[in-house]
């Protein structure tokens, strides 16, 4: 995988003191073993706190997390290409100090688990009408994505030990989000990585928080050279009522539907993306939707490339699985307000504009700003604004470093409407991520 790529999917690996090794077990020409590492510690500091699990203490919040994930997969090809692959991992996870500025977490979670556990099956040329590996079917646990992870990106919600009526600590690392892989699993894939292709889902939950949803998916898309078009149909066949919220008891049933694209249409500097989602539930009907323009000078030192989204999210939509895909703001809009000042994608129109540069092949900069909206303030006011300064170091192949810090300025208090205890006064927030991965 591209080192960039591994920024934006990983988003900073552990501890840089940290012994480690990985390495190819066997490579011949048809069986594959590898052994992988990953580990990431992130630190954080928020002069401010938040509301958002019920908490009404006040003040500035110190932690630290972590998390080792550790394991195998490999492959074993057979006549006509066909492959048969697998994955087995471990993870290990933590929070340290305070607990988050949202009160997710307490500081005292730890865990060890199985993460990763699945068989899979591809296809070779063995139906050449479809492509390479024109078939391609796995089952068990997994991280599933669907689009850039609008609505689908892996089961990601990692609460802690907060006080919340029942037990919903996955071990902690609430920003980190380690724990990714859907508990069950039978993803069938149709066709190769352009025309148009297709996937067949079933997705079962044990998380928790997510009220241990069960999802049937169906998504088709058109790949070419100038972009993609894409289609997702979303059912929800059960949720857990023990731990569901109201809004997360309406799963069962509801039906979402979007339509998605991105394309530069062959301008090489430019790239276009959108994606709408309507649901159809008991309650009625909701929607999501984005328009995305971002633009690259090519031509100018550093490359600086400029973005422009606005996102609207309806009163009751509900924002299922979404996840970071691309990096800083997708989809955790803000680090603050992404991930313990809401708004979460719901009730809010959400106005973003970003530019990062690249100075050195191993080095990226950027600065993100956001204007939240809240639509409907009788339910609860989340309207504020937040700018982020960030940088991501690839020291080298195996190594990174991600210092962030961000300001962000609610325009309520927990007085009046909003989230942020005792004051709605501006909140600046520090964040360090180191990591190692192989």
């Amino acid at each position: 995988m591209h080192t960039r790529k591994k920024i934006a999917s990983a988003l900073a690996l552990f501890i840089p003191c940290l012994q480690v090794s990985a390495y190819e077990l066997v490579n011949d020409e048809k069986t594959k073993l590898n052994a992988n590492l990953q580990a990431i510690a992130a630190f954080m500091h928020s002069d401010e706190s938040y509301s958002t699990t019920g908490e009404t203490s006040s003040g500035s919040k110190e932690w630290q997390e972590g998390y080792v994930k550790f394991g195998f997969d490999g492959s074993q090809a057979f006549e006509f290409d066909t492959t048969l692959y697998g994955g087995l991992s471990a993870l290990n996870s933590g929070t340290w100090g305070d607990g988050d500025a949202a009160g997710f977490t307490k500081g005292t979670e730890r865990r060890t688990a199985i993460e990763d556990a699945y068989l899979g099956w591809r296809s070779g040329n063995l139906f050449s009408a479809l492509g390479n590996n024109g078939i391609d079917i796995s089952a068990g646990r997994q991280e599933v994505t669907v689009g850039d992870g609008f609505l689908i990106k892996g089961d990601a919600l990692n609460f802690g030990d907060a006080d919340l009526g029942s037990n919903f600590d996955r071990g902690g690392a609430y920003y980190l989000a380690p724990r990714k892989a859907f508990d069950k699993t039978t993803v069938l894939r149709i066709g190769g990585s352009s025309g148009l292709r297709g996937d067949l889902m079933w997705l079962k939950s044990d998380n928790r928080a997510q009220a241990e949803t069960e999802l049937a998916v169906v998504n088709a898309e058109y790949i070419s050279e100038r972009g993609t078009l894409g289609t997702t149909y979303i059912k929800g066949l059960d949720v857990n009522p023990d731990y569901a919220t109201p809004a997360q008891l309406e799963r069962d049933g509801m039906e979402t539907v979007s339509i998605r694209g991105k394309s530069s249409f062959g301008i090489e500097d430019l790239n276009l993306a959108f994606e709408y989602a309507t649901q159809d539930k008991e309650s009625g009907r909701d929607n999501a939707w984005y328009l995305e323009g971002s633009w690259t000078f090519s031509d100018a030192p550093w490359k600086p490339t400029a973005t422009y989204r606005y996102s609207r999210f309806s009163e009751e939509f509900d924002p299922l699985f979404y996840g970071l895909s691309r990096g800083y703001g997708t989809w955790f809009q803000g680090e603050v307000a992404g991930n313990y000042a809401g708004p979460f994608n719901t009730n809010t129109r959400v106005y973003h504009v970003g530019l990062k540069a690249t100075p050195r092949d191993d080095i990226t900069v950027g600065a993100l700003y956001f204007d939240f909206d809240s639509i409907d303030k009788s339910q609860s006011n989340l309207s504020g604004n937040e700018v982020d300064i960030y940088a991501e170091w690839m020291v080298n192949d195996h190594f990174m470093i991600s210092p962030l810090i961000g300001f962000f300025k609610p325009d309520r208090s927990t007085e009046n409407g909003g989230l942020q205890t005792g004051s709605n006064d501006l909140n600046p927030y520090v964040q360090l991520i180191v990591g190692t991965f192989f």
